[in-house]
Formats: structure tokens, sequence, C-alpha cells
């Protein structure tokens, strides 16, 4: 059997995940390589308690090569270009060929989409503007804050909600709920259409049991500093004295120019394999464009949301392909489109919402009561994450599947 090389474009989430499982499966001879251009991995979901400053930058991220596993080639580098006909890809550290590829590279954020964006607001959606939020935050003692989603679609469906949430919570903590006003804008109808109305109206009675203002159907079109207002689409305007913005989401350049992009922007796969168009090819997490039945807008279909959850799994489904395929075995496992999400509602309470994303005629999302369990549960997720390869991971795996078993819960960690 002849010595492959499986490379892997991106360390987040699935890049990370299907590198470890290649290596964990795959015998020494075949490479098994990450290009990466950040040398740390920051643990997105921690980004929010970073912005109420429960969390320091530095406890939520550790260096990338430390949560690999041994025998994983890290280049800490950035992909410049992607030659699929010669099966290359050039970096600035030197020319990589490949037998399989995953394209795991993720969503850009692009604040500059949007007049006014980049220079009037804030946002959490990095480790470093999460951090710049928390001082921003310290130092607001009156006035009305603004969480405005500009554009579908984005990473994370429930983070603006949480983030309005935590803020909320947070001026209740420091005793300022009554000169505080926390409003959120969102071009959605509801909120998280794509999991259902089940979902959506738990949120919003959550949203309306915290005072926060909700605003649906405004899509975000400028930001005025000076004059510290919001335009939306439909002509209307409102002010703010602090604003967070949950920037528009693009692909990365490489991908459009390596014409794996569709007309929306994002890579197409085949859902249950996660292979684009191209033989031996992978794309999983946030770069792609996968569509669920059911809730159509006009002639688009919504699409799976970008989540870290499904990124793992995808991860989990290509990494058991391409090895069953070097072992000359028939792949057998697909990606199905369970996914789950810990929402954080502030006061050190969570809520657990499930479900199957690819079920006919449509997805239905459940919300499991609220309660500390589940945030404690996002604490040892973190901590899981966070750990380094082995015993360790294992463990916390373990102990979350059997966590959800217990609840009834389909696991997916």
């Amino acid at each position: 059997m002849a010595a492959k090389t499986i490379l892997i474009l991106g360390g987040g989430v699935g890049g990370m995940i299907a590198a470890n499982e290649l290596r964990a499966t795959l015998p020494g001879e075949h490479r098994v390589v990450l290009i990466e251009r950040n040398a740390y991995h920051a643990f997105a979901p921690s980004f929010l308690w970073v912005m109420t400053g429960d969390r320091r930058p530095e406890q939520v991220q550790r260096p990338l090569a430390a949560l690999l596993r041994p025998g994983i080639e890290f280049v800490n580098a950035t992909a410049e270009g992607l030659d699929l006909p010669t099966r290359q890809v050039v970096t600035t550290r030197g020319v990589f060929p490949f037998d399989y590829l995953i394209v795991a590279l993720g969503a850009e954020l692009a604040p500059e989409s949007v007049p006014g964006v980049a220079e009037g607001a804030h946002s959490f959606y990095t480790l470093d503007c999460a951090a710049r939020l928390h001082e921003a935050l310290r130092t607001f003692s009156r006035g009305r804050i603004a969480v405005v989603v500009a554009a579908m679609p984005y990473k994370c469906p429930g983070a603006p909600h949480e983030a309005a949430m935590l803020i909320r919570d947070y001026f209740q903590r420091r005793g300022l709920s009554e000169k505080v006003e926390v409003h959120l804008y969102t071009p959605e109808t509801q909120p998280m259409p794509v999991a259902g109305p089940e979902l959506g109206n738990a949120v919003l009675q959550l949203l309306e049991a915290k005072g926060i203002q909700f605003h649906p159907g405004h899509k975000l079109v400028a930001v005025d500093p000076a004059t510290k207002s919001v335009q939306f689409q439909q002509g209307t305007a409102d002010t703010f004295d602090l604003l967070v913005v949950i920037p528009p989401h693009r692909a990365p350049r490489l991908m459009h120019e390596a014409a794996l992009t569709n007309a929306g922007g994002w890579v197409p796969v085949n859902p249950p394999t996660l292979e684009t168009m191209h033989e031996g090819v992978f794309a999983i997490g946030d770069v792609t464009a996968i569509p669920v039945p059911g809730r159509w807008k006009p002639d688009v279909p919504l699409m799976l949301p970008k989540a870290g959850v499904f990124a793992h799994v995808q991860a989990e489904v290509v990494a058991s392909r391409i090895t069953a395929q070097i072992q000359g075995r028939k792949p057998d496992q697909t990606f199905c489109g369970d996914g789950y999400c810990m929402l954080e509602a502030g006061e050190d309470l969570a809520g657990f919402a499930y479900g199957n994303f690819f079920a006919e005629p449509s997805p239905e999302v459940k919300l499991k009561q609220i309660g500390k369990a589940w945030h404690v549960g996002k604490v040892l997720l973190e901590k899981w994450w966070l750990s380094t390869p082995g015993w360790k991971r294992d463990l916390y795996g373990f102990a979350l599947r059997a966590g959800s078993r217990a609840y009834g819960i389909p696991a997916t960690v």
C-alpha cells in the first residue's frame, strides 16, 4: 500500500478533530499535515465569557501544537493558492502536494462590507474583539446597547441571543439594570429560524424575561459613528450608546479563486460524505453550504447553521471515510445532521438545544429546560476541549456522552 498524504487546511474545530482522528486510525507511514496560520487555538464558545470578564484571554487558548496528537505535521503558515488539477497547495512556507485534501478554513469576518461597522462597532467574534468589548462594558454605566446581526449567515446561531442575555446579566450584577437598555436587532424573522418555531419561541421568551427588546426583520445597511446611529434596509434608524455587531461572514478568498464556491459564496458538498465536486477533496465546517429540508425563503434554501458541533462531527465522518479508502474498505460513515448547543442565559444558567437538521419535512429543534446543569456542562466542554490529546480528551468525551444518554439526548461529541 503506497503511503498517502492527507492535507488539512485550517486548525479550528474541524481541522483539529480531523487531524487527530486520522492520526489515531492511520499507520505512521501515511502523512497527516495540518496547515494553519495561527500558532494558538482559541475556544470560540468562551469568547462570550471573555466579553463579560468571566475568563481572561489566556485562559481560553492553547498552543495548537499541544492539542495535536504526536505524528501530525503542523505547518504554521498561510495557504495562498490551491491547484486542484496538480493536487498542490501553495503556502507561505512552500508547496505541499496531497492525495486527500480537507478544507476546514472556516468563515472570515468582513466588517468592512457594511459602512461604519469597522469604525463604530464592537464585536465578540474574535478573542481580541471580545477582550476589547469587555473593556467597553466595564466602563459603561448608562444608556442603550444595541446588539445587531449584520447579515446572514453567521457563525453560531445562538451567539447573538446569548450575548444580549449575558450583557444584560453583567449589568444586573453591577446593579445597573435600570440604567442600561439592551436591544437585539436581526434580519431574521425569529430567533434561529432554521431551528423551527418551537426553539424560536423559547428563545424569544428568554429574551423577554430578561427585559431585552427584540427587533426582527432589521437588516443593517450602515452605521454612523458620529451620530451613534444604525440604519436598516427598510428605511428605519435607531440610536445607540454602545454598539455590538455580528459582522458579515464570507468564505476565504482561496475558495473563490479555486472555483470551489457556489453562487452564494460558500463551498457546496455532498451532505452525507462532505466531498466536493473534486474526488478526494472534502470541505467541513463553516466554509460549507449544506441545505436543510423545508423552511425555504423565496428561491433560496436555508442552510445548515455554521456551528462547531457540526464541524466536529463532519471531521469525524471525513476522517473515517478517508481511512477506509486508504485501507481498501468501503466507507460507510455518513453525516446525519444531528446537532446541539448549550445556550447561555446569564446567572450561571443555560439551556440545551438539540435536534436533527436533516429531519423531514423540516428540522425541529427542542430546548431542554434552562438550569445550572447545562452551564456546568459547557464549562466541562471548555475544559475538555482545551486539554491535551489522549486520555484527558477521551475521559471528558466519555463523560459528555454519558450525560447526554442520561437525558435522552443524541450525543455528537
